[in-house]
This record gives C-alpha cells, sequence and structure tokens, in this order.
C-alpha cells in the first residue's frame, strides 16, 4: 500500500509540474515509448487519404513510429517546409494544413538545432482543422518551464534520464477526453478492470495504459528529479545553460575550420561542424 500511494504521490506531482490533472499523466519506458504508444493509438482512427504532418526536424522517435504506421494503414505523411534557417514556421505550418490532416506530430525543440517551435500558434491553427496535436517534449522541458493547458496540446512526451532523473522512466501527458475515447496499447496485468474466458473490460485511463508492473523504482526517483529542478528554478537553469553556451559558441568562432550552423541565442544547443568534412 506504501508503494501504490507513493506512486500515486507521483503522479499528482509530475501532473502539477507540467499543469495537468493527475488523470492525464501516463507511466512509460521513456519518451520513444510515449511517442510510440500515440502513434500506435491514433493510427486506429485514421484512413486512406489522411495526412500526419511533420517537420524534417524530427527525433527518429517521433518520426520513425508514423513511418511504420503509414505502411500499415495506407496514410501519408506530410512535411512541413522549413524556412531558410531551417525553422518551423506558422507560415509555413498553414500552406501545409487542410482538412485531411488528422495529426500535427512536432518537436517543441529541435535535438539538432535547438530551435523552438511556436507550439501554442500551431496547436489553435491545427485544431481549427480538428487535428490532433502530438509534442515531442524530450529537449524542451529540462530546460524551460512547460504548461500544457496552456499549448492546449493533445499529447506531450518527455523522459526524465534528461531532467536529472532515472533512466527507464517517460510521461504520455494527454488530454483526459481523449485518452477516454483511445484503445489501450498494450494488455496484460493491472490495466483490466474485469476479465472472463470470453471478454475483458478496462480500467479507466491513464490505467489501461499501464500494463504490466510500472517501474517503480524509477516513479520514486522522479519525485526527487522534480523537487530537484523546481529548488534550482527553471530561471536559473536557463541563465547558467545560456551563459555556457555563448561562452563555447564565442570560443568555437574563433576557429576558422569550424562552421556554426545556429549562432542565434534560442536555447543551449550549438550545432557545428569542421569545414569540409561530412558530418
Amino acid at each position: 500500500m506504501g508503494a501504490t500511494q507513493r506512486v500515486s504521490e507521483a503522479r499528482e506531482k509530475i501532473a502539477n509540474f507540467i499543469n495537468a490533472n493527475k488523470d492525464e499523466i501516463i507511466f512509460t519506458r521513456g519518451c520513444t515509448d510515449s511517442l510510440n504508444y500515440v502513434a500506435i493509438a491514433l493510427k486506429r482512427t485514421l484512413k486512406k487519404g489522411d495526412i500526419v504532418l511533420t517537420s524534417p526536424l524530427e527525433h527518429h522517435s517521433s518520426f520513425l513510429p508514423w513511418l511504420y504506421a503509414s505502411k500499415e494503414i495506407g496514410f501519408t505523411i506530410k512535411f512541413i517546409e522549413l524556412d531558410k534557417d531551417n525553422r518551423i514556421t506558422i507560415g509555413n505550418l498553414k500552406k501545409a494544413m487542410g482538412k485531411d490532416v488528422k495529426v500535427v506530430a512536432l518537436t517543441h525543440v529541435s535535438n539538432v538545432l535547438g530551435y523552438k517551435t511556436p507550439v501554442k500558434e500551431i496547436t489553435k491553427i491545427a485544431h481549427e482543422y480538428g487535428a490532433y496535436v502530438s509534442i515531442d517534449g524530450a529537449q524542451a522541458i529540462p530546460h524551460f518551464k512547460v504548461d500544457v493547458k496552456d499549448l492546449d496540446v493533445d499529447f506531450y512526451s518527455f523522459s526524465f534520464h534528461k531532467m536529472c532523473g532515472p533512466t527507464g522512466l517517460g510521461i504520455l501527458y494527454g488530454k483526459k477526453k481523449i485518452l477516454d475515447k483511445l484503445d489501450p496499447v498494450e494488455l496484460g496485468g493491472e490495466m483490466n478492470d474485469e476479465v472472463t474466458l470470453n471478454n475483458v473490460t478496462y480500467k479507466a485511463s491513464p490505467y489501461k495504459f499501464e500494463a504490466g508492473t510500472l517501474p517503480i523504482a524509477e516513479i520514486f526517483g522522479s519525485i526527487a528529479a522534480i523537487d530537484y529542478i523546481n529548488k534550482i528554478g527553471y530561471e536559473n537553469i536557463e541563465n547558467v545553460s545560456l551563459r555556457l553556451r555563448n561562452k563555447a559558441l564565442n570560443e568555437l568562432k574563433k576557429i576558422k575550420e569550424i562552421e556554426i550552423y545556429n549562432d542565434k541565442e534560442e536555447s543551449s544547443i550549438i550545432s557545428f561542424n569542421i569545414k569540409g568534412v561530412h558530418s
């Protein structure tokens, strides 16, 4: 009973951390797992002719589940054209949107260039077309405050190992009204309500998406990770990260053989290469 109570406390703490409701937090094995859950659950709502809109900036775990599902279902994957700085812009999103777009799946912060996606504005436009919005927040949530209600996204995924926490633990946030309509992704113990030889009924979300034994030790670790981040404060985290980033960038610029791809201050990521050498 003590472990069960502690898990419940962790779920509530994580929900408060991103301004969600407690029953909108699903424990997974990592951000990759969370993003796969979204693709598997939503692909069942898609058909041939539908479009999943994404971008060339995506991490493999954000893109590949949709690519795999498209081969099975027959829907189309469409890419938002990037601007000259390789950014996702509202203008190019509007050009790509249409009535056949059913899902918009994007990164919050590019893990390559560090650019922030205008998620709130994109979500508003996507919802006007009736599309779901799924965001990969792995690179965002360690560095700045994320408020899922303010963003109004339908799904938000992240991992704790990038937040000073343990490996093997991810979070999938999903709006309760959407989770309730979706079928479970994995089946097994704990996620069912009643089982007979011929039928099964499932628990309410989020529990119907948590088959098997949860990573209990890692969940306990998530509490400490959130407490640690809250103690330092996101403002301090951002200030230190950008200060170190700018110091490194200034030194790299002194080396003439180095080519910088993102010299604008937006995140702590620096993308560079040696001129004339393939990455």
